[in-house]
């Protein structure tokens, strides 16, 4: 497989990505997470790039991408529109979207505003918006397993992730266990550290928490009113949500109700997995997308 390197100026950035497979081709478009990149799906391009045009990006603020100063610059309508512009830069007026963590919020949001540019959405632990805000409103347990996030919208965020060549941010995401069991490599961990060291780029990653519209509140204080709230955020495209039940951030209930506002949606389940599940069972994961792409 040979993975390409390239640039697309759209929405007033200028966006990384890599691809493989045939440009004529369907196209697949693979949005990552934090703290990751495009390396997040590349189990996935060597798979998909077999019979797939298999993009996947670099967002705002990652690795090789621009990286826009001032925390408005990373609202969701921004990234939404960087993923409609970037289809479009590769020719695809309609294209299936794959999402997981942060760039599944933003397939989410393209999902309710663009339905009629997707042929299938994919989502790898990332429930709907909706089922996420209910658990944060009423669940202690989802409280909890949010607070990281009042770490990152801190201004001591960088200094604790940066911490000792970017440790900090490798162990908060438990990389280091993975790595232990073998799963990540050496390459991996220095792919990684090289795209946290670009100039930057921490400060940008983190933006995108503290751009974001919810806040996270002490376990068991009631959050503010969702902007959210009285919108429509149905999604009218067929949807493939993988979940692997070991995820420390996001708990099990967050599946639950998914159906009253994905009315088209496959759920697959693979247990005793954590949030990193593409890393991990990276064969599973593509079964079950290939499964989904080709009934």
């Amino acid at each position: 497989m040979t993975i390409e390197h390239g640039y697309a100026d759209v929405n007033g950035i200028t966006l990384h990505y890599v691809h493989t497979g045939k440009e004529n081709d369907h196209l697949l478009l693979f949005a990552h997470g934090f703290p990751e990149f495009w390396y997040e799906w590349r189990h996935q391009l060597e798979e998909f790039g077999k019979d797939y045009h298999a993009v996947a990006l670099d967002g705002r603020g990652y690795n090789l991408s621009s990286k826009p100063e001032g925390v408005d610059n990373y609202q969701s309508p921004n990234m939404v529109e960087d993923l409609r512009q970037l289809a479009l830069h590769f020719g695809a007026e309609k294209f299936t979207l794959v999402g997981h963590d942060w760039g599944g919020a933003v397939s989410w949001a393209f999902a309710i505003a663009h339905p009629d540019m997707l042929h299938q959405l994919i989502q790898i632990n990332m429930p709907h918006i909706g089922c996420f805000l209910r658990e944060m409103e009423n669940s202690v347990a989802q409280q909890e397993a949010s607070q990281y996030i009042r770490l990152f919208k801190s201004p001591e965020a960088e200094a604790a992730m940066a911490a000792d060549d970017f440790e900090g941010l490798w162990k908060f995401g438990e990389f280091d266990k993975l790595h232990a069991r073998g799963i990540m490599t050496d390459e991996d961990k220095e792919a990684y550290k090289h795209a946290w060291r670009q100039p930057g780029a921490l400060t940008s990653m983190l933006n995108w928490y503290r751009a974001a519209f919810f806040d996270v509140k002490e376990p068991g204080e009631k959050p503010d009113p969702s902007p959210l709230e009285g919108m429509d955020l149905t999604v009218h495209v067929p949807t493939l949500l993988i979940w692997a039940d070991g995820d420390k951030y996001l708990t099990n209930a967050c599946l639950e109700g998914t159906e009253e506002f994905v009315p088209d949606v496959t759920i697959r389940r693979i247990p005793g997995v954590s949030h990193w599940v593409a890393t991990e069972r990276p064969d599973e994961v593509n079964r079950y997308i290939r499964e989904f792409l080709d009934r």
